[in-house]
């Protein structure tokens, strides 16, 4: 084949299928992501859906962000949960600046040391 027979058109669907798979697997990671990280989930929860995700990957991923979907806010910039992580954050902070006035730091309770 010679690269003068391809057409545009050709070339243009070619470049939309590749950025929709891109797209879809983005998406599958993104809610497998969610999926591991979550805790409120228990794990025979996990497991179902982990199981519709791999047996339908597109709508098992459209499914979860329909019923669980309050994640989304954050990857969209979602300003409540930045600003407790952000104050979290600081608090973490200012705790290890203290240095050894912080109890955690000697061991485990019950060690002398």
């Amino acid at each position: 084949m010679v690269l003068a027979d391809i057409k545009l058109s050709h070339l243009i669907m070619t470049t939309f299928a590749l950025f929709i798979i891109v797209a879809v697997a983005w998406v599958f990671i993104l809610v497998l992501r969610d999926l591991f990280r979550n805790r409120e989930l228990s794990g025979w929860a996990k497991a179902g859906w982990l199981v519709g995700l791999i047996l339908v990957p597109l709508l098992g991923s459209l499914a979860y962000i329909i019923v669980r979907g309050r994640w989304v806010d954050t990857l969209l910039g979602g300003a409540d949960d930045a600003a407790a992580r952000a104050q979290l954050t600081r608090t973490e902070f200012e705790r290890r600046d203290r240095g050894g006035a912080d109890s955690t730091a000697t061991g485990p309770p019950g060690d002398p040391t």
